[in-house]
């Protein structure tokens, strides 16, 4: 296979022995002369023809006399891609099943249910890496990234040498910018074992936050060259082709992962951005609603649908609002939905609406001590908004700390003063200033 497709391409290379080596497993399968292991066989021979219900059916057999074959577990995960399918199985009760359970809710994006599952399993296997490992990735597609870090660091202190998941690691370190930790981890899997897809993963994400995309590019390749189904891989190969503007190998490496695991929500999210990169808002939208849909929790999904419906083409502001109220309710880290539901209300002429926002992104900045644009826009809005209510003492609150500022929001704040003494004392103003000497 690796022969016939390259180092990236796609094969069409058909193993001719499945057919005899189906018909000699079914036989010894009826005889009932046939172990778990050669189950475990049977089933991965019926998955390559895609005969995925009588697959599903002998694996479980096989799991189910022998729990210890976590490669046949594997393998029966990668057939359920449903609840639904999950479900129906009839697996018999052990722990290897608390195993798989937890494995398979985190594939499902049911990231809670495989937390739980692996914290009850840690009380049992408490000095297990794996399952420190797993709690760790389960509380990273829960955007728990404080807490991933701590993981992380804990793990290394106990295996040093360790490759596998840390290419996660290196994912939360890249979105947090910690440049000096990131080529630490670099420098360190380099010295273990450079030849692993995830030593190439991380050195590609070291080369990414350094600007140098290029350089990434070599590295999520060569991770490829190792492992062609590594999702990781593909992903942010794509998100360093939009970074370097090559809109249509960004879209192929996106399409790759899908082809590979249709529930990666980032590879979804990624066809979307490329598609409006390429001012195609209709299919940009199908793909971050399909982002949406495997990662409901995640504000940067719901805000870049949001922007999408904003686009020229399709100004479907009201979905647009419904959008960024979600980003809202999934802890917008980034500060833009409050922001953009006050602007969009405003355009839509409800003052209420806006008035509303403006005033909880305004409490939103001041908790986190956040100054700029933004702060001055909503304190400019709301002291016209509420003097137009003629609620006059909220508005000379918001007028007052405008007075604090330099600019022309000053002398608006001053004006709007002004005009509110004459409208609350009935005669006009009577400043010492317009007095002759």
């Amino acid at each position: 296979m690796i022969e016939l497709e390259g180092p990236l391409g796609k094969s069409d290379a058909v193993n001719r022995e499945l057919v005899s080596l189906e018909r000699e497993l079914a036989t010894l399968c009826k005889n009932n002369t046939i172990d778990p292991f050669g189950l475990y066989l049977y089933g991965l021979v019926l998955k390559e023809k895609g005969n995925e219900n009588l697959a599903r059916k002998v694996l479980v057999e096989s799991v189910n006399s022998y729990p210890w074959n976590w490669s046949a577990w594997s393998e029966l995960q990668s057939l359920c891609t449903t609840v639904d399918i999950l479900n129906g199985l009839n697996l018999s009760n052990h722990w290897m099943k608390e195993f798989f359970l937890a494995s398979i809710y985190q594939e499902l994006r049911m990231h809670n249910e495989s937390l739980s599952k692996y914290e009850n399993l840690q009380g049992m296997f408490t000095f297990s890496n794996y399952i420190q490992a797993q709690i760790a990735k389960a509380r990273y597609s829960l955007r728990e990234f404080e807490q991933v870090e701590v993981i992380f660091e804990d793990l290394l202190r106990n295996d040093p040498y360790r490759v596998e998941d840390m290419d996660t690691y290196s994912n939360v370190l890249y979105t947090k910018e910690c440049f000096s930790a990131l080529s630490y981890l670099a420098h360190r899997v380099i010295m273990t074992d450079k030849y692993r897809p995830e030593s190439c993963c991380i050195i590609g994400n070291y080369y990414s936050l350094k600007g140098q995309h290029e350089k990434s590019v070599v590295y999520f390749r060569r991770a490829l060259k190792l492992n062609k189904n590594y999702l990781s891989a593909w992903t942010l190969m794509g998100h360093e082709y939009v970074e370097m503007k090559n809109t249509p190998a960004a879209v192929d490496a996106y399409r790759r992962a899908v082809d590979i695991n249709p529930r990666d929500y980032r590879a979804w999210y990624g066809l979307g951005q490329a598609y409006e990169m390429m001012g195609m808002p209709h299919y940009a939208l199908h793909y971050f609603r399909k982002s949406v849909f495997f990662q409901p929790i995640d504000s940067r999904l719901w805000i870049a649908m949001a922007q999408c419906y904003e686009s020229e083409q399709l100004h479907m502001l009201e979905e647009a609002i419904k959008c960024y109220k979600r980003a809202a309710n999934c802890n917008d880290t980034e500060a833009i939905a409050l922001h953009r539901l006050a602007m969009l209300h405003r355009e839509l002429d409800q003052p209420e609406e806006a008035a509303f926002y403006y005033k909880k992104d305004l409490e939103r900045m001041e908790a986190e001590e956040r100054e700029g644009p933004n702060l001055v826009e909503a304190l400019m809005f709301l002291a016209t908004h509420y003097k137009t209510q003629k609620r006059f003492e909220e508005a000379e609150v918001y007028c007052t700390r405008l007075l604090d500022y330099t600019g022309p929001e000053r002398e608006t704040a001053k004006s709007l003063l002004r005009g509110m003494r004459i409208a609350q004392s009935g005669f006009p103003s009577m400043d010492v200033e317009h007095f002759h000497p």
